[in-house]
């Protein structure tokens, strides 16, 4: 579905781009960065999308061969998912100028107006079917990988046993994946408290960057230990920098200490379930 959803993206913009210009100049002086602190909060998106790749990791059981089969994946997948982006990102701004290309439906209201100016009124309808698709899709991998956690805690017998159960029929950790759904709604109801739909998106994606690259700092830890210079530094640059702008708060936050006080509220609760993890798998000293 990605590829669908590119090709159907880089398509219209051909079209469009012929027909009547790019709606955005894009030129080499145009794409060299320029400071701007509203834009900060955007690098930390950016880093985000690029991760994941450590989620191969938790399922690497049922992966033949392994050590040969997910460099090689982290490689291709990390090449194409770049390729995807910058592609799309051209692709919109040669449809829509960016000011008035919105963060929260941007792909669906740029394709619904191209295909206005096309004689295609469905083209909007069909991204955010294909999007939806595909959203589906990633919920199901992620959450088949992310719920181990919860049944490998289980089944190692640092949360309750019920965790580690699996679903007679389904062949499922059904306890951990009804749980990790529990907690996933609880924080959606958090984060959306006292703020806007838009402010209450970002809150998660920040949220979602402090949490999941802070195990990364233990990775590329472990890498310089290994004696992986480059990648251990590059590493953990890339992460500390990601880490500081998900906390720098986007132009439309209007409560700052709200905003902030979720941010250090989620981050405090996601490392003190871990320390407790640890403190019952270690035991009394």
């Amino acid at each position: 579905m990605p590829w669908m959803l590119g090709i159907l993206l880089c398509t219209t913009a051909a079209v469009i781009g012929l027909r009547h210009g790019s709606a955005t100049p894009v030129t080499l002086q145009s794409a060299w960065p320029v400071w701007n602190w509203d834009t900060m909060n955007s690098l930390a998106a950016i880093a985000y999308a690029m991760s994941g790749m450590e989620a191969a990791g938790m399922m690497a059981a049922e992966i033949r061969d392994p050590l040969r089969t997910i460099p090689r994946a982290a490689w291709i997948s990390s090449t194409f998912v770049a390729l995807f982006y910058v592609a799309a990102t051209l692709s919109l701004l040669v449809m829509m100028a960016p000011a008035k290309i919105s963060e929260m439906n941007g792909l669906a209201q740029v394709t619904a107006t191209a295909g206005s100016e096309l004689g295609v009124p469905w083209l909007g309808s069909l991204v955010v079917l294909i999007i939806v698709i595909n959203i589906v899709g990633a919920f199901g991998g992620l959450g088949s990988s992310v719920s181990r956690m919860p049944f490998a805690a289980g089944v190692d017998h640092l949360l309750p046993a019920a965790f580690g159960k699996i679903h007679p029929r389904w062949h499922t950790p059904h306890v951990a994946i009804l749980s990790l759904g529990l907690v996933a709604t609880l924080l959606l109801i958090a984060c959306q408290a006292g703020d806007t739909v838009k402010t209450a998106y970002r809150t998660i994606v920040d949220l979602t960057v402090i949490v999941g690259f802070l195990p990364y700092l233990y990775v590329f830890a472990s890498a310089w230990k290994a004696k992986k210079w480059f990648s251990a530094a590059a590493g953990s640059a890339v992460t500390l920098l990601a880490i500081a702008c998900s906390i720098i708060p986007p132009p439309e936050v209007k409560r700052f200490w709200l905003f902030e006080g979720k941010l250090a509220l989620g981050t405090a609760a996601a490392i003190a379930s871990g320390w407790l993890l640890y403190r019952r798998n270690k035991g009394p000293t």
